[in-house]
């Protein structure tokens, strides 16, 4: 069985762009939410093997989300995804715990790469 992701995007067109790409490489989408906060609670119901979350993001952001994830789960599997021009954010999010990003637009391939690298 594939490896299961949660999906965390505020904006549908995005969460629908990666859930194809991981599809495609053969990974299971768990979930999906559309903020930090749903991100917390999904995460809580599934236990998914990674989530990959989006920084900016109404209610809770992903920086926020990280960390209350790691509170749940010390050894939570997470990607950031941010948009150009958000290397602070990106800090921030690895320094909260993340274990990877990938900028938007994604690059399947670099998508791909980071969910292997971080999975191992």
């Amino acid at each position: 069985m594939g490896k299961r992701i949660l999906i965390v995007d505020d904006a549908a067109f995005m969460r629908m762009m990666l859930k194809d790409i991981l599809h495609k490489n053969g990974y299971e989408v768990a979930g999906e939410a559309e903020n930090g906060a749903r991100a917390v609670e999904k995460y809580r119901e599934l236990s998914p093997d990674l989530v990959v979350m989006d920084i900016t993001m109404p209610e809770v952001d992903g920086i926020t989300a990280v960390k209350e994830i790691k509170k749940i789960d010390r050894d939570a599997k997470i990607i950031m995804c941010s948009a150009m021009g958000q290397q602070a954010y990106v800090i921030e999010s690895i320094q909260a715990g993340a274990r990877d990003f990938v900028v938007k637009p994604f690059q399947p391939d670099r998508v791909v790469e980071a969910v292997r690298k971080v999975l191992g």
